[in-house]
């Protein structure tokens, strides 16, 4: 046997392991989205929901019980829809900033868009704004947040600027989180402090499709570098001096990520609330699946990350007879499993 034919399989493994990790992905996403329109107050059963999609197809709506299409197509169908978008954006955001700052405990929030995106929500329900103009304001609040971030880094002249950036971050996000509790303490209590914490823990039921295509756009802008630049995060990840030396611009690069990353996450949060830990968790359990390989991690993380939103939605709306916010069980279920990960884990993140 020739060195070449022993290289070959150890080549071939990862490939042919990430691919079975794709399809996996695939398979449970498809499974748990077809779980999710027969789960809540109003079961559905296979049968009935097969018929359902036959004649929606068909053209035959007749043939269907009216209260069961509505349930279908008009309740459920949108939070699965925003389930799918909100978890895939997240995840995505977070296997951007993982690879990007090659840490594996950076998440969306790390640069301070959730807390952003938090203020701008707070500040127009305690304005008594509209439900677009909240979600308008928590957008620009994440966006702003960000551009606020990276000044603050810029102007700071240190000898690792990413450190900078991501102590930065966390700075800035302490302060807005801080605007944030100084707003729940003047926030009328019997109405707008109500609704400032349940937007706070973040929820699927108030989502339309209205407000679906309303950040479709941001999410599409967002998502269409992270794939088209998608080979040039493994170049990235190997270090600045490296990156450089490979001909690669890593300070635009970099503001090309994190913008981008950005983008999704302040969509995201402007329609569903703060939703965490999707973007630590599920960039890590893609790993596991398809290797660091950022082209299949970021597909893997947006199968998982949508996959797994759309079923805590449906465990949300049936576990108790008032709907549990999403950041609740978000954080029951991620941390556990993030402790078992660290437990069990005992490759590199790398």
């Amino acid at each position: 046997m020739t060195t070449d034919d022993r290289v070959a399989p150890q080549i071939a493994a990862p490939t042919l392991r990430a691919r079975a990790g794709l399809w996996l992905a695939l398979l449970a996403l498809v499974a748990v989205v077809i779980l999710s329109f027969g789960i809540g107050k109003y079961p559905v059963s296979p049968g009935d929901f097969v018929a359902a999609v036959l004649a929606r197809i068909t053209g035959q709506p007749q043939a269907v019980d009216p209260t069961l299409q509505t349930v279908l197509w008009q309740v459920r169908l949108p939070r699965v829809l925003a389930g799918l978008a909100v978890g895939a954006a997240l995840a995505a955001a977070g296997a951007t900033y993982q690879g990007l700052f090659r840490n594996p405990l950076v998440s969306p929030d790390i640069l301070g868009v959730s807390s952003g995106a938090s203020l701008g929500a707070v500040l127009g329900i305690f304005l008594s704004l509209p439900v677009v103009a909240i979600q308008l304001m928590a957008f620009a609040g994440g966006l702003a947040a960000v551009a606020l971030v990276y000044t603050v880094g810029a102007s700071i002249q240190a000898r690792d600027p990413i450190l900078v950036l991501v102590l930065a971050g966390v700075a800035v996000g302490a302060l807005l989180a801080a605007c944030v509790s100084l707003l729940k303490v003047l926030a009328d209590p019997y109405n707008q402090l109500p609704a400032i914490t349940y937007w706070l823990l973040g929820s699927l039921a108030a989502v339309t499709r209205g407000d679906l295509l309303s950040v479709m756009p941001a999410l599409l802008i967002g998502f269409v570098p992270l794939v088209l630049l998608r080979w040039r995060m493994n170049l990235m990840s190997l270090g600045d001096e490296e990156a450089r030396a490979l001909g690669i611009d890593t300070t635009r690069l970099r503001c090309v990520f994190i913008a981008a990353a950005t983008l999704v996450t302040a969509a995201a949060v402007s329609i569903a609330g703060v939703i965490g830990w999707i973007g630590l968790l599920i960039p890590h359990v893609a790993r596991m699946l398809v290797g660091p390989d950022f082209g299949r991690l970021l597909l893997a993380s947006v199968m998982l990350g949508g996959g797994y939103l759309v079923g805590v939605d449906a465990l949300a709306r049936s576990i108790a007879v008032t709907e549990t916010p999403l950041g609740i069980l978000t954080a029951a279920l991620g941390a556990p499993f993030f402790l078992y990960l660290l437990a069990t884990t005992r490759r590199g993140w790398q």
